[in-house]
């Protein structure tokens, strides 16, 4: 679940949103990618409607291990467009990511390459993001995380920055719990946004 206020097109949002990540081969992963409630006050009215579904794919290209990072790449193609307002960074109608992750002296690192097409009104442009995340554990079960983003707004000729952190609780090893902010830095980036939720791992195979 998150909560957002005051972005370029909204004044407040709220929505349900879900990942479903399905492993069919040792480095292939299916991806699906919902928002299917979304309650939002715009323009001085309040509406409820449903967010845009993504399907998708993210395939590990080089292993690494310790400090040698793994590097993958993924691609998302959005196959629903609910029509409620978005977020800064915008809905993409075709999303390819690169991906770099390691563990360095206790910390654990992922950086980030977005490359995103935005439509919008008939009109495509281009959207480029980066990310870096570091994360680190404080006790056997909880860990925290920042993160610092960018990406262009070519239709508002803008850039969105942020600040995100985050706290991970690991209930079992199949469940964990997590809970954080996002504090935008421009005029144009959502100025807040709240998150909770979970990840639930099916503790066994769905086939041979």
């Amino acid at each position: 679940m998150l909560g957002a206020t005051h972005s370029p097109e909204f004044s407040s949002r709220f929505g349900l949103n879900g990942v479903i990540k399905l492993s069919v081969a040792r480095r292939l992963e299916l991806l699906a990618a919902a928002e299917p409630a979304v309650h939002y006050r715009a323009g001085g009215r309040k509406a409820n409607g449903t967010g845009e579904v993504f399907l998708g794919m993210q395939a590990v290209l080089r292993r690494g291990e310790g400090a040698r990072p793994t590097v993958a790449a993924s691609y998302f193609r959005r196959v629903y467009d609910g029509g409620v307002p978005e977020l800064d960074l915008g809905a993409p109608r075709n999303s390819f990511l690169l991906l770099a992750s390691a563990d360095v002296r206790g910390f654990h690192y992922d950086v980030n390459a977005i490359f995103n097409e935005l439509v919008e009104n008939g009109v495509s442009r281009a959207q480029f993001g980066q990310t870096l995340s570091i994360s680190h554990p404080v006790s056997r079960r909880l860990t925290i995380s920042g993160e610092l983003w960018h990406f262009t707004q070519p239709f508002l000729h803008s850039q969105a920055v942020g600040n995100l952190w985050a706290l991970a609780y690991k209930a079992r090893n199949n469940l964990v719990f997590d809970a954080g902010f996002n504090r935008g830095l421009t005029g144009t980036s959502t100025r807040w946004e709240v998150f909770v939720g979970f990840t639930y791992l099916v503790p066994r195979k769905l086939w041979r």
